[in-house]
């Protein structure tokens, strides 16, 4: 890169969302100097903005908060930690309120604030004037390329490009936070095109391990016309052309092979008609974006039949992400930390999706627990000369033979037909995954070989790359579980392994790994 701008920090927060907020804003509040870059711009960057989130809020009653836990710990079927669940809900409960002076909390009917609830786009604008408050120094349109390291392998910066003035920038940082979501590999879902694994790539060019990516199916269910929020339609009926009703479970993965067969076979309609009445007046408050495609295309939303269509969510719904190996939510790399989608869930929800309430309170838990960390980091280095850096990761940018033009499009929808094409995704065996392992491994061959790009360019290029790593990762954790468990299911191993009970943590690029964890999880306390 040339004409690069370099700035210095005590933490750089790489990413826009909900955990980047309450990162850089725990970070500031330590007394960090804090720098946060977004490829958007902070606010309306990611699924939250257009979302109506709800939070796992329990109030600090033993009672309750032991029987929720156990719940979650055993619907998790052996992969949550019990501790972690705990953290997530008693953080939550603490300094979710202290948003107040930033966003309008509702009334809980009762004469106080109802808090768990928010609307997206005004809990995120919040956020923003909440970090700004703290002191972060917010950095928009500024995509991250490679992570910086030193001679030991730590993490000091990144590297990126400045979209808008068309300039390289080059951070030095104590330490970096990846919160930039997780990846949905360009379905269409709402709030998700910029989604696309460039933390989960980032961080392993710099060494970080990956856990939990086997949990990356799950789907929003949509009109056919436009992706929307999923809250309306647990009270929807389904019906094939011919108007038969199309009996599915209520949820879960059996749900979405009901509808992805019949998908498969023709158009698909629901209607509300059996919707809750008080529904109807307050969902434009809650999802401001679910109803405008309904009054565009002309259709009512609560009283006509219209066709669907399922946009998959990937790992922003699953699981997968960077492996936390500390309290602190750092990652295997030195200097690292991650939170929100970008990191695994699995701590919090096991081998089931956390859902938006579960998600929502990990992504302002771990913001917070890793922007700490990460401030205390580096403020403990403040001040000593910085080293030579490097920045690592070479796809896009270094290629390993001769430069040659790429179809991203065509790889790019290799990519989301094998991530989220019904067939593939809903009925996971190991010939499919085998089969669709190999065309990934071509596709990442012929990036990292032969592609080469510079400026906003190889923010495109990066993007293609990152998708196609991830989308390597989660098949080939998907080909290693070799059973059911949670939103992973295989219809050639439909049965749970009793001696399966393990995470599983894969990495690597030009040649992915994978291998159980080593490590006995918490059991819920008798």
């Amino acid at each position: 890169m040339s004409d690069i701008l370099t700035q210095r920090c005590d933490v750089l927060v790489i990413g826009g969302g909900m955990a980047a907020a309450w990162a850089a804003i725990a970070a500031a509040k330590a007394g960090a100097s804090v720098i946060l870059v977004d490829k958007g711009y902070v606010g309306t960057s990611g699924v939250t903005a257009t979302a109506g989130p709800n939070h796992w809020w329990i109030p600090p009653d033993p009672v309750r908060r032991r029987e929720a836990i156990e719940q979650r710990h055993a619907a998790g079927l052996g992969l949550g930690d019990p501790a972690w669940m705990e953290r997530v809900i008693d953080t939550t409960w603490r300094t979710l309120p202290d948003l107040a002076p930033y966003y309008r909390f509702g009334s809980d009917g009762k004469g106080g604030a109802y808090y768990s609830g928010v609307r997206g786009s005004e809990y995120m604008r919040a956020l923003r004037a909440y970090a700004s408050a703290a002191g972060a120094r917010i950095l928009d349109h500024h995509p991250a390329l490679q992570l910086l390291t030193d001679e030991d392998g730590a993490v000091v910066g990144a590297r990126g490009h400045a979209r808008l003035t068309r300039t390289d920038w080059d951070i030095r940082a104590g330490s970096v936070v990846i919160a930039t979501g997780g990846c949905a590999f360009r379905s269409g879902l709402i709030g998700s095109h910029g989604n696309t694994g460039d933390g989960y790539l980032m961080a392993a060019e710099a060494g970080a391990e990956l856990s939990g990516m086997e949990f990356s199916i799950q789907y929003t269910v949509s009109p056919a016309w436009a992706s929307t929020r999923t809250l309306p339609y647990t009270a929807a009926r389904y019906y094939d052309a011919q108007g038969r009703e199309i009996v599915a479970p209520p949820r879960g993965h059996a749900h979405y092979q009901a509808l992805g067969a019949a998908l498969l076979k023709g158009p698909v309609y629901a209607d509300l008609i059996d919707a809750p009445a008080a529904l109807p007046p307050i969902l434009k408050d809650i999802q401001p974006f679910t109803p405008p495609p309904f009054v565009r295309k002309g259709v009512d939303l609560f009283r006509d039949r219209w066709p669907i269509k399922l946009f998959g969510e990937g790992t922003i719904r699953g699981n997968g992400g960077l492996r936390i190996v500390d309290e602190d939510c750092g990652t295997s790399v030195a200097g690292l930390y991650a939170a929100g989608d970008a990191a695994t869930r699995e701590l919090a929800t096991g081998a089931i999706s956390g859902g938006g309430a579960v998600n929502s309170a990990w992504a302002l838990t771990s913001g917070q627990i890793a922007g700490a960390a990460a401030a205390r980091r580096g403020l403990a280095i403040r001040g000593k000369a910085a080293g030579r850096a490097l920045a690592v990761g070479s796809a896009g940018i270094a290629p390993a033979s001769a430069d040659r033009p790429i179809d991203r499009k065509m790889i790019e929808a290799d990519i989301d037909h094998h991530m989220n094409g019904y067939l593939h995704s809903l009925w996971r065996s190991r010939t499919q995954l085998s089969d669709s392992l190999a065309l990934l491994d071509t596709h990442w061959r012929t990036i990292s070989d032969h592609s080469r790009a510079q400026g906003l360019a190889l923010v495109a290029l990066r993007e293609t790359a990152a998708m196609t790593a991830t989308a390597r990762w989660c098949t080939a954790a998907a080909l290693a579980r070799n059973e059911s468990r949670g939103i992973h299911v295989r219809v050639d191993a439909p049965a749970l392994d009793t001696a399966g009970g393990a995470r599983l943590l894969t990495g690597g690029l030009d040649r992915i790994w994978t291998r159980p964890e080593r490590r006995v999880y918490a059991e819920a306390a008798a």
